[in-house]
């Protein structure tokens, strides 16, 4: 076994997981309610979406009429043999019992946040806090909704670094969920997240 392959192995068990023959890698996309995260797993993934929504009842109703309520699942393949699993949890905490469910096995998260919602903000803080305690994994910030936040781009993404406080190292994209252009670019940016953590064990 080379120690490329030790270390990928490694990094899984630390997160919890097992890598397989097919080297499927799980990436989970979590977030407060109505960040985007089902809309982006659906604009990348390229099979059927497993979703798991619900109506709303609660005041959260004129926000949106559906939600997660278990998990979202889609696959993404970049090579023959290599294959994403995305698994969306539900955003709202009375659901978070799921966050812990989903987060076995991964080897990197993105997080969402919504730039127009303060509320998204604080929600967002409290998520990526859980996730950065259920394994030590790479992960990104995707901030949508930037067009509706009043505030330049640069703005934004300060005070969303501020207030989640994230680390001077870790990315803050900000992407439409519907564009599969930005999904893309958020997805490279885990991976290279998920590769360079590998080459840093392996020289270590």
């Amino acid at each position: 076994m080379t120690t490329s392959r030790r270390t990928r192995g490694d990094l899984i068990r630390r997160s919890r997981g097992t890598a397989t023959s097919a080297r499927p890698l799980k990436i989970v996309i979590t977030g407060p309610y109505a960040a985007g995260k089902t809309t982006l797993i659906r604009t990348i993934s390229e099979v059927a979406v497993v979703a798991t929504e619900k109506g709303v009842s609660d005041d959260t109703r004129s926000v949106k009429s559906q939600t997660t309520v278990a998990m979202d699942f889609g696959r993404i393949s970049f090579a023959e043999d290599l294959s994403l699993f995305l698994f969306g949890t539900p955003g709202q905490r009375r659901f978070e019992v799921m966050w812990d469910v989903l987060s076995e096995g991964m080897i990197g998260f993105i997080v969402l946040v919504n730039a127009a919602d303060e509320r998204s903000l604080d929600e967002a803080a409290h998520i990526l806090g859980r996730f950065r305690r259920y394994a030590d994994v790479p992960f990104v910030i995707g901030v949508t909704h930037a067009e509706d936040a009043g505030a330049s781009l640069n703005q934004i993404v300060d005070g969303v670094r501020e207030t989640l406080e994230v680390p001077d190292g870790v990315e803050i994209v900000v992407c439409d969920p519907r564009s599969k252009d930005d999904v893309k670019a958020l997805v490279l940016h885990i991976l290279v997240g998920v590769m360079a953590r590998l080459e840093q064990a392996a020289a270590s």
